[in-house]
């Protein structure tokens, strides 16, 4: 008996499925887009319904750092009507500048005390020196910047003078620091110095006394004004008065000064090397 084997070859698979038309696949991407608009929309909607719920409505502010010169009172004033929001959409930076357009407040710093506080850090002008001619009530504070405050609050009233271009407010403070000392250890107070439309530095003693310093930086006016400290005492002695006798001084020439003095004609004195 003969057994006849037959080889079968497998039948290729045919692939049945059929891809979807364009316009099935946009609508349903379509409706993907829809619905994943529609959960966001409810998720801002309920999160702006809670942040204006009533527990979020600012209660209060509180103010720390420098208050010397402002009080409660002062602050609601000036600041409260200038902003507007609850802890969440209260702007942060126009409340910050609200505070900072009180006067003697230099700067500001704002933050969120959950639910419903802000809490404002304030650092006041450290005033040094008034600013402008005589009469202006501008001051310069310890970083050699302009500001306006009611100088009638000062604590000190009696404090020195200082003019310039107000973009080189900090160049005139830094010679006034340089120049004070020296002149106090002549036994003569500095009352005003003023840097010129030209450039050049002129100085004001309390007595009266005013000394042209020229021009240059802070290094060589004190070049100049060492000179005179170093001969000042002494030109005055052999002349039988005191420094405070001295009614004008010219630091401007280069090989010494000139100075007069009170009952004795103008004195050029040479520099010493």
């Amino acid at each position: 008996m003969t057994t006849r084997y037959t080889h079968m070859r497998p039948r290729p698979e045919v692939n049945t499925s059929v891809a979807a038309p364009l316009d099935v696949k946009l609508m349903h991407m379509a409706a993907s887009l829809m619905f994943v608009g529609l959960v966001v929309g409810a998720m801002v909607v309920g999160l702006w319904a809670l942040v204006q719920l009533p527990a979020f409505a600012l209660r209060g502010i509180t103010v720390l750092g420098d208050v010397e010169h402002n009080n409660e009172v002062t602050l609601r004033a000036n600041v409260v009507t200038k902003f507007t929001g609850n802890f969440f959409t209260a702007d942060l930076g126009r409340v910050r500048s609200a505070f900072e357009g009180v006067p003697w407040v230099r700067l500001a710093s704002v933050q969120r005390e959950f639910p419903n506080r802000l809490r404002v850090t304030l650092q006041e002008h450290k005033p040094v020196a008034y600013w402008g001619s005589d009469g202006e009530s501008r001051m310069v504070n310890s970083y050699g910047e302009v500001f306006e405050a009611n100088a009638g609050e000062l604590d000190d009233d009696k404090l020195p003078r200082l003019s310039g271009p107000d973009s080189q407010s900090q160049q005139v403070l830094a010679m006034y620091l340089a120049l004070e000392p020296v002149f106090k250890e002549l036994t003569l107070a500095l009352e005003s110095l003023a840097l010129t439309d030209r450039g050049s530095w002129r100085a004001k003693l309390a007595h009266g006394a005013v000394v042209e310093l020229g021009r240059g930086s802070v290094d060589d006016v004190m070049t100049r004004v060492q000179r005179v400290s170093k001969t000042l005492a002494q030109v005055t002695n052999k002349l039988g008065r005191k420094v405070t006798a001295m009614e004008s001084a010219d630091l401007r020439h280069e090989n010494g000064y000139a100075i007069r003095v009170r009952g004795v004609s103008t004195q050029d004195v040479p520099a010493k090397h």
